[in-house]
């Protein structure tokens, strides 16, 4: 708040104030002290007069209007009055000889109340000079009084009553109080229905701490009788507040309140029934006095620390103020929560004393304890103005703040010479101005100067200026004229202008001024375009009713104008084209256009509450139009006067200017990144409202939505944006859309572009519109084609191509027989006829639709001939359909017939019963269905021959088994059949019929095969075929059904059956005892079929007792090993199964089965690695020795003695592993190694068989070759070729295993017996063992099969392996 002045008079020194606003205008300010004078200020602080008094003054009021101030005195009867409209004094006899004390104005008339110290009092009607003296109204002092709207008369004295008097001065109520009362207001007590918190009323929630009630009546809470009833309040003692009901005076109410509060020093009603009221110790307390809440505290605040002395109320502003300590504070009245202001008066040290508001609520006084008062401005006349982006507005009573805050100008503070009642600002002046008087100033960049005044011929309702002129409206005249009158720019004859001329008979209702030209409205409805440059009338336009305002653009290209009706209109005066403004509220004040030079096509209509946001959209496929954008709430009491980017600039009642930033442009202050979905949308939807795209861009990327871009895509085409729109389809990635756009964007003629896009948009009638008044209209009808609108494409086919007529025709037969209109549909077909060679396909196409729709009409034999002539072959199967559909069978079938549709034509025939018809066409028939049809007519015939090809034709198997066996007595063909198609019940008719035959195993075999799972166990069962059904059942049965077989089995004491079927049920303990039960044969199935039982079952006690048996401890028969080897396999107990192994090879080596020997120890090695199971030493050198006697037969077959030699040499340093065959072996031993040079070797085997244990078995044949080589030795050897170890590299013997440089045992090829090395190795693709390479290949030239596994192998499966790690583990054998 602005302080206005302070006045501060030596007479009033150290003394409180009596002080008085002047009621209405809040003109004058009356101010009485203690030095016997009342003086009159006007409300710049300027003394205007001053009234003596023979003593102190002791009241002061002003009556309703403000034109009189009543003042009365200590020692004096006398009333002093001073007229404020002609400044002059009077005095008034009271008549009353004892002292005055009291003194009021009615609210209402001319009514002045004086009280006395005795209790008298004077009614005096100023308007009849009328004195109504009234004696003993109290026995004491008249302290207080109050006026009602009703003119009654409410009194408080000294003597502790209250009246109520009518202006007579007759008593109507009375009551008394329990102390001295004070401070009597009249008010109204509601009942429940109440304004909103909007309406002057706190607004807040039920505060706990309540006032405490005193009831001194005992009428129920809710009780009617109270509605709109009068209340008399008054301050009883300073500390409870009496309420008493003028309907109900015997039950008055009185309100104490806490202690800590203080003394009641001040109330005031307002609202709805709510009392506000300040206590001495500063709190500052509003009760409510309604029915159900009466008492109750609605808020609290300690506002003072110290004091609290007044408390005011300005119902014009909504505000209440305290004022106490040295600051004043002021509340908003619709929420008394938050501070409105606080204005501290450091200098006021003592404290204040009084407030009191103007009427009007534009000026607060505030007195002090030393008698100083200080006048603030808290409410402004909201005047101001703008030009362009310079606004100008009222900041104090007499200066106007000139600013351009968007494009940095300086802010100018202009002093003014009166309160002005207008503003207008132009580009380089300022005129301010009251009644019909305007003074001017020139605003330039070093300051302000005042260039002159001017008087006009009316009081002046409204001013606009531009750069060189003035246009001034008064009393339905506009006066245009040059501002400063030596301006060079303006010729004499064009001062200025008075609008209307003389002959023109119309009011002038509005104006507005821009650059270029003078707008004017009238009451007849007549806009006028007056263009400054040519100083004449250039553009007229007439409206049904009266212009109230008019509102141009800063270019003077468009104007919002309202009319009489309060509608709002937008009007071009270009080309005369005028739009109507949709939901244009009736309480629209004004209009403000955007001056951001990128948006100039938005404006906002304004009222008190809202500004209405709307945009004119001039190039759409819609034509040009306005749009309702929004609406934003404007705050309370603020004028906008400026619109720019979105953002509102707006005058406020304290002089100062707001921005507000219209909703609906929330999307340039928003960051999107943090917005949820739906306000994203609304804000793209405003974008797109105002043609914002490069905004409505960025909020589609942070909504990231298909659907945001649809609508932006949508948006663009609607705006005829068609470069941005191909930018947006392409980031959606809608190729069909860009190409579409790409292919329109040449296009100049505006019709035919909005057509298209129309189009795009799916809104076809506008398109066809737009078509048909651009430079192509062809494409009016090409769209409706597409479209199939087959009605409108007949039309427009009509008046733009009747050649295509048709065509059109053709295609719109088709719809119409789609949706079954046929009558028309053959009416175009008819019409879709040329006749002309060049287009015979589409005659034919539509001879075939008059074909149809004549078998659709009844007609046909028509329709059946043409169908008949025509090639198609389709239209005959169509035609069939249509009349099969019609029931004409015969006509039908004939026309598959013609199609060569056989399967249909045979069917209808049947249905014709036509069978000659239908063995004629069963060679073509491939429908099933169709074959059993006839099938089944040949067997009612009793042609079951032909009835059985039929069903076989037919597939129908089961019927035909049928026909084979009863009709045609041929069981083997009804065999095959059942077997080649497992028919079930093809099954069970053989079966039954074996079962007549009394063959007994082949019904059981069919029974089963038919599922009768139950019927073949009984006939097996009665006729001794369970062998026989079990054979058959096979795996396919369930557990049930093996257990059956084992009970019968077992109860014929047939143990091997009985074991077998208890093991395929799961009852592995049964079932191994009747295996062990079972005499031992050569084969020992029953042996082999416990150890599969033992290891599916992986039970303990099973194992051991089959152990057992096989250890022969139960019947003293051990059972060959093998049998024990193949139980630890079956139960994965590997290490003894090798243990086993090694031991039943050694058996076999013992008897000389080599082979049988090498392919058990071989097994179990690859078992053992699978299982990845450390190979036992033992086994891997008894492996090896074994392959290396298998290697020996393969080199001597292929003639490579040496390497069979080598061969032998190792497997007879290990005869005694080959007991049975030792002497061949050494004999084989000596003739190798002679043939192959070893001759030392020879002489060692020679002299071992020469042993007599050994020497009667030689061979007679070698017998006397081996003793003359003993006889004459030959030690002469070939040395054997060295090689490295894969391990280590060290240098040894080619058929050395065991490296003497690092200690490993070395891994052998399979193909030669010797060692591996690195740089030649290959392994066996099927069993893994290594093989020297360049060894393997020349093996496998003469060799088929791997010597280790005996697998088929081939060189080109066999691979050199060049990382050979992995096969030289150290861990892989188990020592």
């Amino acid at each position: 708040m602005k302080r206005v002045f302070t006045l501060s008079e030596k007479g009033w020194s150290g003394s409180a104030l009596q002080y008085r606003w002047q009621k209405a205008l809040g003109n004058y300010l009356a101010v009485a002290g203690p030095d016997n004078s009342v003086k009159i200020f006007d409300r710049h602080g300027q003394k205007m007069n001053e009234l003596s008094l023979p003593g102190r003054c002791v009241s002061l009021d002003w009556d309703k209007d403000g034109d009189i101030l009543a003042v009365i005195a200590e020692k004096s009867s006398s009333i002093h009055l001073w007229d404020a409209n002609v400044n002059k004094t009077s005095q008034l006899d009271s008549g009353m000889r004892d002292q005055l004390s009291f003194l009021l104005w009615s609210k209402t008339g001319p009514l002045l109340a004086v009280g006395t110290s005795k209790g008298n009092l004077l009614i005096y009607n100023q308007q009849t000079s009328r004195k109504i003296p009234v004696l003993g109204k109290h026995t004491k002092r008249i302290t207080c009084g109050c006026w009602s709207s009703q003119n009654l008369l409410a009194l408080g004295s000294e003597d502790r009553n209250i009246t109520v008097s009518n202006h007579e001065g007759d008593t109507i109520r009375q009551t008394s109080v329990r102390a001295d009362p004070a401070d009597i207001q009249f008010s109204v007590m509601k009942t429940d229905e109440r304004s909103s918190p909007g309406e002057s009323t706190p607004g807040f929630s039920k505060c706990c701490s309540a006032a405490e009630r005193r009831y001194l009546w005992n009428s129920p809470e809710d009780d009617d009788s109270l509605s709109y009833a009068d209340v008399v309040s008054v301050a009883v003692g300073k500390k409870t507040l009496f309420l008493f009901n003028l309907n109900d005076p015997d039950n008055p109410i009185e309100l104490a309140f806490q202690q800590r509060y203080g003394n009641i020093i001040s109330y005031r009603w307002y609202g709805d029934g709510y009392i506000m009221i300040g206590f001495s110790h500063g709190y500052f307390v509003v009760i409510s006095t309604h029915i159900r809440e009466i008492g109750q505290e609605l808020f609290q605040a300690h506002n003072h620390k110290d004091s609290l002395t007044s408390i005011a109320i300005s119902q014009a502003l909504n505000k209440a103020a305290s004022c106490g300590d040295n600051c004043v504070k002021i509340h908003d009245l619709t929420d008394l929560k938050e501070m409105d202001a606080i204005v501290t008066l450091e200098e006021e040290t003592k404290g204040l004393d009084q407030i009191c508001w103007t009427d009007d609520g534009q000026l607060l006084a505030i007195s002090s304890q030393q008698g100083s008062l200080h006048v603030y401005l808290t409410k402004l006349p909201i005047l101001g103005g703008s030009c362009g982006t310079r606004i100008a507005y009222l900041t104090s009573l007499l200066e106007v703040t000139v600013t351009n805050q968007v494009e940095g100008d300086p802010t100018m503070a202009v002093a003014v010479e009166v309160e002005p009642n207008f503003i207008a600002v132009g580009p380089y002046h300022l005129a301010v101005g009251m009644n019909n008087r305007a003074w001017f100033y020139a605003l330039g960049n070093t300051g302000v100067a005042r260039l002159k005044d001017m008087e006009y011929l009316g009081t002046v309702v409204s001013l606009s200026l531009n750069c060189d002129y003035a246009a001034a409206l008064f009393e339905g005249k506009v006066q245009l004229h040059a501002i400063e009158d030596e301006d060079q720019n303006v010729e004499e004859d064009r001062q200025t202008k008075l609008f209307p001329d003389p002959d023109q008979k119309y009011r002038i209702l509005s104006h507005a001024l821009t650059t270029e030209f003078l707008f004017f409205g009238t009451d007849t409805g007549l806009i006028q375009c007056f263009y400054i440059e040519d100083w004449q009338s250039v553009n007229e336009y007439r409206h049904p009713v009266g212009i109230r305002k008019v509102f141009p653009d800063p270019n003077g290209t468009r104007l919002v104008f309202i009319d009489d009706k309060s509608d709002g209109f937008l009007y071009c005066p270009v080309d005369d084209s005028l739009f109507e403004i949709p939901d244009f509220s009736p309480m629209i004040t004004g209009v403000l256009w955007e001056n951001w030079v990128n948006d100039k096509s938005v404006f906002v209509a304004f009222d008190e509450d809202k500004v209405y946001t709307y945009a004119f959209h001039k190039d759409t496929v819609q034509g040009s139009k306005v749009i309702l954008v929004g609406s934003t709430k404007l705050p309370f009491s603020h004028k906008p006067l400026l619109l720019y980017n979105g953002e509102l600039t707006c005058q406020t009642q304290s002089g100062k200017t707001s921005n507000v930033i219209l909703s609906t442009h929330s999307f340039l202050s928003d960051t999107h990144a943090d917005s949820r979905k739906e306000q994203l949308q609304s804000l793209l939807q405003q974008a797109i409202k105002l043609k914002r795209f490069t905004e409505a861009w960025s909020v589609c990327k942070s909504l990231g939505s298909a659907d945001a871009w649809a609508e932006l895509g949508r948006a663009c085409l609607h705006h005829m944006e068609v470069e941005l729109a191909i930018r947006v389809y392409r980031s959606m990635g809608n190729v069909g859309m860009v190409l579409s756009l790409e292919d329109i964007k040449g296009i100049e003629d505006q019709s035919l572009l909005a057509g298209h896009l129309a189009m795009f948009l799916n809104d076809y009638n506008q398109a066809q519109d737009l078509y048909l008044a651009s430079s192509y209209p062809m494409a009016a009808l090409e769209m409706r084609r597409d479209l199939q609108h087959w009605d409108s494409a007949l039309q427009l086919a009509k008046r733009l191509r009747p050649e295509e007529i048709p065509f059109i025709s053709k295609e719109y037969a088709i719809q119409l027989e789609f949706v079954g209109d046929y009558t028309n549909a053959l009416a175009h077909y008819e019409k879709g006829m040329t006749g002309d060679n060049k287009f015979q396909e589409h005659d034919e196409s539509c001879q075939a639709g008059v074909a149809r729709m004549s078998i659709r009409m009844g007609d046909i034999r028509r329709g059946a001939n043409q169908a008949i002539k025509h090639p198609s072959r389709t239209l005959k199967k169509e035609c069939g359909a249509i009349l099969e559909s019609m029931k004409q069978y015969s006509e039908a079938a004939q026309l598959y017939e013609k199609g060569q549709y056989y399967d249909k034509a045979a069917s209808v025939y049947i249905r014709c019963k036509n069978w000659a018809k239908v063995g004629e066409l069963l060679p073509h028939v491939s429908s099933p269905k169709i074959h059993l049809q006839y099938a089944k007519a040949k067997e009612a015939d009793g042609k079951y021959k032909e009835a059985a090809m039929a069903y076989e034709s037919a597939r129908d198997w089961d019927n035909m088994i049928r026909i084979l066996l009863e009709h045609l007595n041929n069981p083997e063909e009804a065999v095959r059949i059942v077997r080649e198609t497992q028919s079930i019940d093809g099954a069970k008719m053989v079966a039954r019929f074996f079962l007549r035959l009394n063959d007994y195993g082949s019904a059981i075999q069919f029974l089963v095969m038919s599922r009768c799972s139950d019927e073949a166990f009984q006939l097996a069962q009665q006729h001794g075929q369970m062998e026989v059904y079990a054979d058959i059942i096979g795996s396919e049965a369930t557990a049930e059904d093996y257990q059956s077989i084992a009970l019968y089995f077992e109860g014929e004491k047939k143990h091997l059956h009985a074991g077998k079927f208890f093991h395929k049920c799961g009852q592995y303990s049964r079932a191994l005892k009747h295996f062990l039960k079972c005499p031992n044969t050569d084969d020992n199935l029953a042996i082999e079929m416990a150890i599969e039982t033992v290891g599916e079952a992986k039970d303990e006690a099973l194992t051991n007792q089959l152990i057992d048996y096989l250890m022969g401890e139960s019947d003293g028969m051990p059972k060959d090993a093998k049998y024990l080897f193949r139980l630890y396999m079956a139960l994965k107990q590997y290490r003894e199964s090798a243990r086993t192994a090694i031991i039943i090879a050694r058996e076999e080596q013992s008897a000389g089965n080599y082979r049988n020997a090498h392919d058990v120890l071989f097994s179990m090695y690859m078992e053992l690695q699978t299982q990845k199971i450390k190979i036992p030493a033992e086994m891997a050198t008894n492996l090896m020795i074994l392959h290396s006697y298998i290697l020996v037969k393969i080199h001597v077959k292929r003639g490579d003695h040496l390497k069979g030699a080598r061969m032998l040499i190792r497997v007879s340093n290990n005869i005694s592993k080959f007991p049975s065959h030792i002497v061949p072996i050494l004999t084989s031993a000596v003739i190798e190694c002679h043939r192959a040079g070893l001759k030392n070797s020879s002489f060692s085997f020679a002299a071992m068989l020469m042993r007599p244990e050994y020497r009667n078995k030689i061979d007679p044949k070698y017998k006397k070759k081996i003793e003359a080589m003993v006889r004459r030795p030959d030690t002469s050897e070939v040395e054997e070729e060295s090689s490295p170890c894969p391990y280590c590299g060290f240098s040894l013997p080619e058929c050395e295993l065991l490296c003497p440089g690092c200690k490993n045992n070395l891994p052998y090829c399979i193909a030669t017996g010797r060692h591996m090395v690195k740089e030649d190795w290959c392994v066996c693709p099927h069993c893994d063992f290594p093989a020297l390479y360049t060894q393997f290949t020349q093996l496998l030239e003469s060799e088929s099969t791997c010597p280790m596994c005996s697998e088929s192998l081939s060189v080109n499966q066999l691979q050199k392996i060049s990382d050979c790690s992995r096969f030289l583990q150290q861990d892989q054998l188990d020592p």
